[in-house]
């Protein structure tokens, strides 16, 4: 022990300071090995091999599963690696029934049904359920991230296309509220709403009236829409509403009454047309039957892809 504690010393010991007299042990223990093989035990190696630390894991993600949790959860499970809580409804029904949604996952099941075969049923399809999880989260967070900021020179999508938004206080602009000005107008790269308030506006201010103006103009291009497919489908509308909803796009009722989502407006024309079309083909098959799809294709062929983008790319969150 006391050799190697030497050796230890001999190693740290910096360039030329004055070496140690050996103790006798010392000596000792190496009187009988030769010179050279003492000297090469004592030079440190010239160069030290530095393996790459692996990289660290936080530890949250080691221990803690993924969760996904219903506003309104009333039960949970865990399904695979990840916790989730949902909503449990009972309701008259023969079967148990599933929906994911923004808020995560809703059950429906028969009174009859007990708890454990309600928690079975959803780990038969749990492969199914995380996907969708998992999906709708990666859409709110796509949303979060486009979330309007109100204020001058905010873009905001406009059928299809970004645009800008711009205060002018000194109403230079013929309209109501606020107007659409070419980008050749406004010198902007992009086409302008111009809205008729100070700089000094607040954020909630600026998004009223940009909704106030959304409103009029949706208006305007529904009902030119309407009265285009309306003909086509052999159809005709009675009245329309605007309408606010999160999650639906549009009703249609056997009187001829439509309601469309003014957000739509955010949206390329082609998916309007699809909502539109998809609305008045109602007042004809007030189901979705295949007889449904076949009549909205006879004047939207590609409506399944339309329909797709308009489930998958949400509009902005104001």
């Amino acid at each position: 022990m006391q050799r190697l504690v030497q050796l230890a010393l001999d190693l740290f010991d910096p360039p030329g300071a004055p070496a140690a007299a050996p103790s006798p042990m010392a000596a000792g223990l190496t009187s009988n090995q030769p010179q050279a093989l003492v000297d090469q035990a004592l030079v440190a190696p010239k160069t030290i091999v530095q393996r790459p630390a692996a990289p660290a894991v936080p530890l949250p993600s080691l221990l803690s599963p993924a969760e996904f949790r219903h506003p309104q959860a009333n039960r949970e499970v865990l399904l695979g690696d990840a916790v989730v809580a949902y909503a449990l409804q009972r309701a008259r029904r023969r079967s148990i029934g599933f929906a994911v949604g923004p808020d995560g996952l809703s059950v429906r099941a028969p009174s009859w049904v007990t708890l454990g075969a309600v928690d079975s049923a959803l780990r038969e399809k749990s492969d199914w359920i995380l996907r969708k999880l998992g999906e709708a989260r990666e859409r709110q967070q796509r949303m979060e991230g486009g979330r309007i900021v109100w204020t001058h020179g905010a873009e905001l999508p406009y059928l299809g296309e970004p645009l800008r938004l711009v205060l002018d206080p000194s109403h230079g602009f013929a309209g109501k509220g606020g107007a659409l000005v070419a980008a050749d107008q406004s010198g902007e790269a992009m086409r302008g709403l111009h809205i008729g308030l100070p700089h000094s506006a607040s954020p909630a201010q600026i998004r009223d009236a940009v909704q106030a103006w959304l409103m009029r103009d949706a208006r305007r291009h529904f009902t030119e829409r309407l009265d285009h497919f309306a003909p086509l489908l052999g159809v005709r509308w009675a009245s329309l509403r605007l309408s606010s909803a999160n999650t639906r796009w549009g009703s249609a009722k056997a009187d001829g009454s439509i309601r469309l989502n003014w957000r739509l407006l955010h949206y390329r024309p082609a998916i309007i047309d699809y909502v539109v079309a998809h609305e008045l083909a109602h007042l004809r098959v007030m189901d979705h039957s295949p007889r449904f799809w076949d009549t909205v294709a006879t004047v939207v062929p590609d409506y399944a892809q339309l329909r797709s983008h308009l489930r998958d790319e949400p509009a902005p969150l104001w």
